[in-house]
């Protein structure tokens, strides 16, 4: 049995107006996992274009969200970091598994199902075949492990179910099976505005997230402003069942003190919104503001941004170029 050496790879679609539920979701994740593993992290522009995108704004979004992951702590010496489309072999390898995948495997997708809707004639061929795609992004570099939420579940068992046939079509055991990791504090991140609705940058009102390029004066008002409930805080986790707006404050603040939300409760519990406001505002001030400041700064110099993605690039080639040799030789491709 083949052993592969731990490898975490992840991507994140550059979609504009990073904001605190990526932070916490994923970025300060991938910021911890950095210390630890031999990390590769991508903006994945080629997904983002299964829907229409404007050239100039995806170019723009793309450099954003790598300003918002430097800034946020991942070291672009140490860790790999690259957008999707300086590696052509994603897309080399996307190939051969769109010829491994099985169509039923594809129509059960769940997120396919709810971004096509009704108009499942009129959608992209691309953003069907996208899993096959995210298995290519994840097995070009034979990841061992993923970061993970509750939402990606299903494409990464489909990227081990592509592993293993294509291992088993071959006789050969070229790709490992991924593992998920998947972190469960505060990955879930509510609107300001309405505690029942996921923090979004598709919320007309502003006010229902902090964005990561936010001033310290804007987070403050904006937390200030945020919807609570007239009660005092609650002394135990199961009394936040049915209070949306507590539930999520109090988990935004677990997350940014690395605090359980047990212990988040426990320091405040019977205490007034008006106090625990104050301190939760201080708190994401103190974490989320450098972290703004840094990446302003990082995008008002785009060429120094786009030096470090393709750097980034030039490695990541370097690190896919013999696992698609291999795929290659094992479909029975000719090669110079």
């Amino acid at each position: 049995m083949t052993t592969f050496p731990n490898r975490i790879f992840s991507g994140i679609q550059p979609s504009g107006n990073l904001h605190l539920g990526n932070y916490l979701g994923a970025m300060r994740n991938w910021v911890k996992l950095q210390r630890d593993y031999d990390c590769i992290f991508c903006m994945v522009d080629q997904h983002a274009i299964t829907v229409w995108q404007d050239p100039a704004e995806l170019r723009r979004q793309t450099r954003e969200l790598a300003c918002g992951m430097i800034a946020a702590g991942i070291d672009p010496e140490g860790t790999l970091l690259f957008n999707q489309s300086q590696n052509p072999d994603h897309a080399n390898l996307a190939w051969v598994f769109n010829c491994v995948a099985r169509m039923g495997w594809l129509n059960r997708m769940t997120q396919f199902k709810e971004k096509a809707g009704k108009d499942r004639e009129n959608v992209s061929v691309g953003l069907f075949a996208y899993p096959a795609l995210m298995a290519a992004d994840i097995l070009v570099y034979k990841a061992t492990h993923v970061p993970v939420g509750e939402d990606q579940k299903q494409h990464l068992e489909l990227t081990r179910d592509i592993a293993q046939k294509f291992n088993n079509d071959f006789g050969r055991e070229v790709f490992p099976l991924t593992e998920p990791l998947i972190f469960g504090t505060a990955t879930r991140v509510m609107s300001l505005r309405d505690g029942t609705k996921k923090m979004s940058k598709s919320d007309p009102s502003d006010y229902s997230r902090i964005n990561l390029t936010d001033d310290v004066d804007r987070i403050a008002e904006k937390f200030r402003k945020a919807k609570t409930d007239p009660m005092e805080l609650p002394a135990s986790v199961e009394e936040l069942k049915d209070r949306p707006e507590a539930d999520n404050l109090l988990g935004i603040y677990a997350a940014l003190a690395d605090l359980t939300l047990e212990e988040a409760v426990a320091r405040f519990a019977g205490a007034q919104f008006s106090k625990f406001k104050g301190e939760l505002t201080d708190l994401a001030v103190s974490v989320l503001g450098p972290i703004g400041a840094e990446m302003n700064r990082l995008m008002a110099d785009p060429g120094h941004v786009d030096a470090i993605l393709a750097r980034g690039g030039e490695k990541v080639r370097a690190l896919s170029a013999p696992v698609i040799a291999e795929v290659y030789d094992t479909v029975g491709f000719l090669r110079p």
